[in-house]
């Protein structure tokens, strides 16, 4: 009965590739520089702002995102390979420390955890396509909905605890410490994209031929 609504392999896997993509140890260092004039309390209702944002917008592309790609002619393995690029391409930021990690509270407004926290730094396009292509590959749609939505609370989860408690936890792993989850992150990420691009590829060809 729970196999027709659920897929404990697709939401594991979601839950895998969308962590990975949204890197919330990562995105500690950068939550703090954001807030560093706000009081506790204004940060902690920043770290829940931020989470709920970033959970509307993927929800939305995940639930809706077939809609958008059928209306624009687009077909599921060429979203398969474009979204492989893409998480290769933030992999490689992830893996060589592009990111930007000091930006100016100077240039943050009050609303800093609907722009840039929520979106785009949580609910990135990588982290956008990868829910969407996940739907798609399920058996049914219901399938990938339930699976999708329910691996999505359990990565924004794990993203709010990150955010609530980002001092302690920056205390504790230091700078070093998270620089080297994050390449752990990124090298994850990248084979994640290589199998999404192949699998796009494979896909693509036997449509056409």
């Amino acid at each position: 009965m729970l196999d027709s609504i659920f897929s404990l392999s697709l939401f594991a896997t979601s839950f895998t590739t969308i962590l990975v993509i949204q890197d919330p140890l990562g995105a500690v260092p950068i939550f703090l520089s954001l807030t560093s004039r706000q009081t506790d309390t204004q940060r902690r209702s920043s770290a829940r702002q931020a989470t709920l944002v970033s959970f509307a917008v993927i929800v939305a592309f995940a639930l809706f995102g077939r809609y958008i790609l059928t209306f624009l002619g687009i077909s599921v393995p060429a979203l398969q390979f474009s979204g492989g690029l893409l998480l290769l391409l933030v992999a490689l930021e992830l893996l060589t420390d592009r990111t930007d990690e000091n930006p100016d509270p100077d240039a943050v407004s009050a609303n800093a955890a609907l722009v840039p926290l929520g979106t785009p730094l949580l609910a990135g396009p990588g982290a956008i396509v990868a829910a969407m292509v996940a739907v798609d590959s399920a058996r049914t749609p219901v399938v990938g909905w339930v699976s999708i939505v329910a691996a999505l609370v359990a990565t924004h989860a794990v993203i709010w605890l990150s955010l609530r408690f980002s001092l302690p936890l920056h205390r504790v792993l230091g700078e070093s410490g998270i620089r080297v989850l994050t390449r752990i992150f990124g090298l994850l990420l990248a084979a994640i994209a290589v199998q999404m691009m192949g699998d796009g590829i494979l896909a693509w060809l036997h449509q056409h031929f």
